[in-house]
């Protein structure tokens, strides 16, 4: 399943986070798979697109950077996928 990974910077603070990253990576668990991610322009927030099966994967990896940021797991699915599911309604 893809999860949209919205992410608010603690006291809008990316340079920790980006540090912490440099230093440690990821720190994502295995069957955690990292997609494509976007930060917005004034770096308060990160969008991640991320892969598992199970939304505890998410929160184990998120235990590694509770204290810089905090997050929202939202399931999603793409526009092609969307479509399938409504095409029979339509």
């Amino acid at each position: 399943m893809l999860y949209m990974v919205i992410e608010r910077y603690k006291n809008r603070d990316a340079r920790a986070v980006y540090r912490r990253f440099r230093e440690k990576g990821r720190m994502a668990p295995d069957g955690l798979t990292y997609v494509n991610s976007w930060v917005e322009m004034n770096f308060e927030r990160c969008f991640q697109l991320m892969e598992c099966e199970s939304v505890r994967l998410l929160e184990e990896w998120a235990t590694h950077w509770r204290d810089l940021v905090e997050f929202e797991f939202v399931p999603v699915r793409s526009s092609k996928e969307a479509a399938e599911a409504v095409a029979a309604e339509l």
